[in-house]
C-alpha cells in the first residue's frame, strides 16, 4: 500500500498515485478501525474517516530512497539495503541473448517472451502451452522473469526447476531482481492461477539487518515470501503461505509462543489479486478481513512486543496501469506499553524501519535508515519484533 506519489513518480508514470486515498474514493469508504486506531488515518486522508478521531499508536509515512518500486528492493530497503542502480526491466520482452541460453538449457522453445498480466496471458497461450508442453515466459513492469505452466503438464517441482536454471543464466546486465514461478490448473477458458507460486530473488548484495540479528542469536520467523525476498538468508524458521489468510493467521499462532526476535510476515494479496488487476472493491474487502485479524492480534501483544506495519511499494487499483506506483508508504508501530498518538512524520528511507528494529534488539546497525524506538519511550530491552 503507498500513501502519497513520491516526488519523483513523474519518472516511473505515476502522478496522482494514492493507493489508500484514491481506494478509499472508490469505494466510499473503508471499515478499517484496528488501522485507524493506531493512526492509519492521520498519515492520508481516508474516505469515511474523520482526520481528528483518537488513535493509540505511532504513525507516519516513509520515502524510498532505491531507485525502484519493486518488491525486492522495498524490502531490502526495509532492513536498510539501498539499491542505487535498478534492476533491468524488459517492456519489449527479453532479447535473443537471454532468450536463446534458456531455451537451449531446457531443450525447449517458450511461449509469449513479452510484458503481458499474468492472468490474461494463460487465457492466451495456455491451450497452446497444454498441446505443446512449452513454458510460458513474460514480465511486467517490474523487473521480473515468470515462467507460467500448468500443474499437470509440467508438475510443480520440474517448474520449480525452470525457474532455478533462469535465476543461474540471468546475472551481470540481465540480474533480475526475480524469477518468478507461475503455475495454473483449469482447462481452456477456465484457467486459474494457483498458490504454488515460488519467488527466486537475487540474493542481497551485503547483509542485511536481518542477517545482523540472526547473529546475535535471535528466533527470526519468515512467513509469506519472506524466505524467497531474502533468498532464505537471516531467517531461522520459515512458513511458504499462499494468501492474506494463511499469513495472519500463522502470524497469530506464533505470537504468544515466539522467543524474543522478530517475526516478518509478508500479505501478498494486495497486490497480486487486487492491486495488479485494478480490482478497488476486492482490495477494500481484503484491507478489512486483515484489518479484523489485526483486531486479534493486537488481543494477544504483551507490553513486550512491538508491531510494525508497512508496506513495500505502493499498488493504487484505480491506475491506469496494472504496475506497482512509486508512492510512499505507511509505517505504524503499537506496543501495549506505547505513548499515545505520536506522529513519526515523513521518513527519508524505508530503512528507518530496520534501524528502529535494531535499536530494539540491540543490535549493532551500520546499515540506511534512522531509529525512532527512543521516540516510542517503550519499555526494557530486548523487545520481539512483530
Amino acid at each position: 500500500m503507498g500513501v502519497g506519489e513520491l516526488p519523483d513518480a513523474a519518472l516511473y508514470g505515476d502522478i496522482g498515485s494514492h493507493t489508500l486515498r484514491n481506494l478509499s474514493k472508490a469505494v466510499g469508504s473503508l471499515r478499517i478501525p484496528n488501522l485507524e486506531s493506531l493512526g492509519l488515518h492521520r498519515i492520508s486522508e481516508i474516505a469515511g474517516s474523520k482526520a481528528d478521531a483518537p488513535c493509540v499508536g505511532a504513525y507516519g509515512k516513509m520515502a524510498e530512497r532505491s531507485k525502484a518500486k519493486d518488491t525486492t528492493t522495498g524490502h531490502w530497503e526495509m532492513m536498510g539495503v539501498v539499491s542505487d542502480k535498478p534492476f533491468p526491466t524488459y517492456p519489449h520482452g527479453f532479447p535473443y541473448e537471454v532468450i536463446q541460453p534458456f531455451e537451449k538449457a531446457i531443450g525447449k522453445k517458450v511461449l509469449g517472451n513479452k510484458p503481458a498480466s499474468g492472468t490474461e496471458i494463460i487465457k492466451e497461450l495456455g491451450e497452446e502451452h497444454v498441446k505443446t508442453g512449452s513454458p510460458i515466459v513474460y514480465t511486467s513492469a517490474d523487473s521480473v522473469f515468470k515462467i507460467a505452466c500448468h500443474e499437470e503438464v509440467i508438475p510443480l517441482e520440474k517448474l520449480y526447476e525452470l525457474c532455478q536454471i533462469a535465476r543461474k543464466q540471468l546475472t551481470g546486465k540481465h540480474a533480475v531482481g526475480r524469477v518468478i514461478a507461475r503455475p495454473f490448473l483449469g482447462t481452456p477458458g477456465d484457467f486459474k492461477r494457483t498458490e504454488n507460486r515460488r519467488d527466486f530473488a537475487l540474493p542481497p548484495p551485503f547483509p542485511t539487518f536481518l542477517d545482523l540479528a540472526k547473529e546475535k542469536n535471535y528466533a527470526i520467523t519468515g512467513i509469506g515470501k519472506i524466505e524467497d525476498i531474502f533468498c532464505h538468508r537471516g531467517l531461522t524458521d520459515t512458513y511458504h503461505t499462499g494468501n492474506n489468510n494463511t499469513s495472519m493467521e500463522k502470524t497469530i499462532s506464533l505470537l504468544e509462543s515466539h522467543p524474543p526476535g522478530i517475526l516478518f510476515t509478508n500479505l501478498v494479496d494486495f497486490d497480486m489479486l487486487y492491486g495488479h488487476r485494478n480490482d478497488a472493491k476486492g482490495y477494500a474487502k481484503a484491507l478489512e478481513v486483515f484489518d479484523e485479524q489485526l483486531g486479534s492480534f493486537l488481543k494477544l501483544m504483551k507490553p513486550t512486543d512491538l508491531l510494525m506495519i508497512t508496506g513495500d511499494h505502493g499498488c493504487d487499483p484505480t491506475d491506469v496501469s496494472t504496475d506497482h506506483t512509486r508512492e510512499y508508504v505507511p509505517i505504524l508501530a503499537y506496543s501495549p506499553a506505547l505513548n499515545l498518538d505520536l506522529p513519526l512524520g515523513t521518513r527519508e528511507t524505508f530503512g528507518d524501519l530496520g534501524a528502529t528494529c535494531a535499536e530494539a534488539l540491540g543490535v549493532p546497525y551500520p546499515l540506511a535508515g534512522k531509529s525512532f524506538y527512543s521516540e516510542l519511550k517503550i519499555g526494557a530491552r530486548p523487545i520481539s519484533l512483530q
